[in-house]
């Protein structure tokens, strides 16, 4: 029991185990969003939410976890550059939506296109990504401290 309670501590600070909370946190807001119906208040609080929380996971990502893995781990360029395209896209998606009409048809179809993009993105991440960097020698509780430190103070000033 004490044995299960310590690993589970540990992979809270994993990074991949926190990117993937992350992942699953998004999902569901998503998931959440689609069913609002004609709520537009709901809608614009959910897609707020929806907004920050990317731009904040983007964030670490790029600044901490995308960095550490160009360093540790072999083949993973290619992937890397890919993933930081995709996060243009999200970004500028991200602008439009916070920008937007909450309730409009458009406003809805930001951010269905916004929900593929990131389960696009987050697919490769899962399926690609994230073995390659399984196998490195990246400390991966240590980077997960630094990423969950960065992620509350981006938190805390937003």
């Amino acid at each position: 029991m004490a044995q299960a309670q310590a690993k589970a501590a540990k992979q809270r600070h994993d990074a991949i185990s926190l990117l993937k909370a992350d992942h699953e946190e998004v999902s569901a807001m998503f998931s959440k969003y689609e069913k609002t119906g004609g709520r537009k208040a709901e809608k614009s609080d959910l897609a707020t939410k929806i907004c920050s929380a990317l731009t904040v996971h983007a964030q670490i990502e790029e600044e901490i976890f995308y960095p550490a893995c160009r360093e540790h781990v072999e083949d993973a360029d290619e992937l890397l550059a890919e993933a930081t395209v995709e996060h243009g896209s999200l970004k500028e998606l991200i602008a439009k939506i916070e920008g937007g009409e909450p309730g409009s048809e458009e406003f809805d179809a930001e951010v269905k296109v916004l929900g593929e993009y990131v389960k696009h993105h987050v697919k490769e991440e899962h399926d690609e990504l994230f073995p390659k960097v399984r196998k490195s020698d990246l400390d991966l509780n240590e980077l997960g401290e630094l990423l969950q430190t960065r992620k509350m103070e981006l938190q805390k000033a937003s």
